[in-house]
């Protein structure tokens, strides 16, 4: 299989409160409404981030976001209300989670400080 892009779609209750919430989590306003169910999030070229009140889109779950600063980061969502839970260290990365008010497991980390071993 050769991916051009990856989309994480996550469920939610409540698509007008999550689209708040991950406006303040992202820091802008999704790029596409591609139908009423769904909010639409371009992220990198590699990919984005879709929310849903439809399950037959998505289903509750987890994503995993690389940032550059982990510090600064939290500092921007501390003042846009939304608290990380404390920094994690991980064999690679620092991370720091969170969860959406679905409960979606959102986890920040910073970039991996050296290559994964192979398969």
């Amino acid at each position: 299989m050769k991916l051009e892009k990856t989309y994480p779609s996550l469920l939610t209750a409540d698509l007008a409160a999550a689209e708040l919430w991950y406006m303040r989590l992202l820091g802008r306003a999704p790029d596409y409404r591609p139908m009423p169910t769904l909010l639409h999030w371009e992220l990198s070229d590699q990919g984005g981030l879709m929310l849903s009140s439809s399950e037959e889109i998505a289903s509750r779950g987890s994503i995993f976001l690389y940032v550059a600063d982990l510090a600064a980061e939290r500092r921007r969502l501390d003042e846009a209300g939304i608290v990380l839970g404390s920094d994690i260290a991980g064999d690679y990365s620092t991370l720091a989670q969170v969860r959406d008010p679905d409960g979606n497991l959102i986890t920040l980390a910073t970039p991996p400080s050296g290559p994964f071993p192979p398969a």
